[in-house]
């Protein structure tokens, strides 16, 4: 497994802006200096971690600064700072894409940058030609301006979320804590934003490439950042003769099978596993996937990257041994982002009588290290089985604090919730309000997966429970329902 790492430093030979000495360029190039919160999600009631960390930024128009989305994510404080300047000028987050990790921030005054150059956006380098990022790595306070040759340019994991796959171009040059969110700069023109390191590799750094860039900054124009689209297939790939043959498919190397369509997505109802993607918005889709586009040979998910909700692509495919051709309207499917990590928000939760329910998300599965059968799966399938149209959340009983109510209960942390009175749970908002009803019963049962069984809590205890647990545990409050 390949384990990449959000500090990056790149760069190249060419000048910087043809218009403006280098020296004036860097004022562009801003250092930025972040305050951060980190949610708690073993104790989600408490307030979280603060840390800090410094990145990179650079100006690309007015009162607008670019930079990487992990550079302010669960920032409290942003504070820029200009090359040769002692001041440090308050900033926000104007528009955020975590999914893409850029950001736009702009500072609550201007007026002392409107001299400063903007940059401007360029194209796609092309391999072995060189680049030259500009930032603010580890190792001193001042400006570092460092080169690399282009040496790959690929359909890559992008390490903020670790669930999204975009282009990027990797670089042969050295990586450095800090030029996050710098240019990469070619020909005067930026091509890329420095993001990410690989660690099982010296000298291999890569950049958010410019297709990107602008993918971002027009999503953001009406105001609203809406994330990118699905079309919400799982492809396998066809090299093998014989499967080829077993499917009626020349060896010619083109073609690639879908495994699976994801329920509610752009492609439901319309594609179905065992079909088999020749070609998308014409261009020719091989055997692993792959279509020419730019020049380049990239994945097919590459031409729906490219596209807004909306927007329609053309399928060209085959079923039955029969060629098809469909136009598929694209949008995003909002239950994948189970699997992103989560940013800007508070943990949600509930605690009820010393048991606390989380619902489950990538944070929640990271900090707790699921080891139950049933919660792994659940969490697997959550997606591709569609288990998220009946539960808009798989709810999960995460700690059992100690109090005289929970004392003979034994260990049922780590364990999904099916059902609260008889009624399966469908998110944590459900559980809540099956778990404070307007009449109580005698007892209230909590129905496990895997559990050997139920939870039965004595409803009469509940509220003295409850008072012990917020005062022994420091609880503010037993509950925070929404994002």
């Amino acid at each position: 497994m390949r384990h990449l790492f959000l500090i990056l430093v790149v760069a190249s030979t060419q000048p910087l802006v043809a218009q403006n000495a280098p020296s004036d360029v860097y004022r562009s190039v801003l250092r930025v200096e972040v305050a951060t919160q980190v949610p708690d999600y073993e104790t989600p009631w408490n307030a979280g971690r603060f840390s800090g960390g410094i990145g990179t930024g650079f100006i690309i128009g007015k009162n607008k600064i670019l930079t990487n989305a992990h550079v302010v994510s669960n920032a409290r404080r942003v504070l820029i700072t200009v090359h040769g300047s002692p001041v440090k000028y308050p900033a926000k987050v104007d528009y955020i894409a975590h999914d893409c990790d850029l950001a736009l921030l702009s500072v609550e005054n201007f007026k002392d940058f409107e001299s400063f150059p903007a940059f401007e956006f360029g194209e796609v380098p092309v391999l072995e030609s060189q680049v030259r990022v500009i930032g603010y790595p580890i190792g001193g306070e001042r400006i570092s301006v460092t080169r690399g040759v282009v040496s790959r340019i690929d359909f890559q994991p992008y390490s903020h979320s670790r669930v999204d796959s975009h282009l990027a171009v990797q670089i042969d040059a050295a990586i450095n804590p800090g030029n996050s969110g710098g240019p990469v700069v070619q020909d005067g023109k930026v091509v890329g934003v420095a993001f990410q390191g690989l660690r099982q590799a010296d000298n291999t750094g890569y950049m958010i490439p410019t297709p990107v860039i602008r993918r971002f900054l027009k999503d953001i124009e009406d105001g609203t950042y809406d994330q990118y689209v699905d079309l919400g297939i799982t492809e396998f790939p066809l090299h093998n003769p014989a499967m080829r043959k077993a499917l009626g498919l020349p060896d010619n190397g083109m073609g690639v099978l879908i495994t699976n369509v994801t329920p509610t997505s752009s492609s439901d109802d319309i594609l179905m596993p065992g079909d088999i993607v020749t070609a998308l918005d014409n261009l020719p889709v091989d055997s692993a996937g792959m279509i020419t586009l730019d020049g380049e040979n990239m994945n097919l998910n590459e031409i729906v990257e490219r596209k807004f909700a909306g927007d329609k692509v053309a399928v060209q495919f085959l079923r039955d041994g029969k060629k098809n051709d469909v136009a598929i309207a694209l949008k995003p499917l909002p239950p994948a982002r189970m699997y992103a990590l989560e940013y800007e928000k508070k943990p949600r939760y509930m605690v009820f009588a010393g048991l606390v329910f989380q619902p489950l998300d990538t944070n929640l599965f990271a900090t707790a290290k699921f080891s139950a059968i049933t919660v792994r799966r659940l969490y697997t399938d959550y997606v591709s089985k569609g288990l998220f149209q009946k539960r808009r959340d798989i709810v999960v009983l995460t700690r059992v604090e100690s109090d005289p109510v929970t004392s003979q209960l034994g260990d049922f942390s780590g364990y999904a919730v099916d059902k609260i009175n008889g009624v399966e749970v469908t998110d944590l908002k459900h559980a809540y309000n099956l778990l404070h009803p307007q009449e109580q019963p005698e007892f209230h049962v909590i129905e496990l997966f895997d559990a050997s069984r139920p939870v039965v809590i004595p409803s009469a205890l509940v509220n003295e429970a409850n008072q012990r647990v917020a005062k022994n545990y420091g609880i503010a409050r037993l509950e925070n329902l929404t994002d």
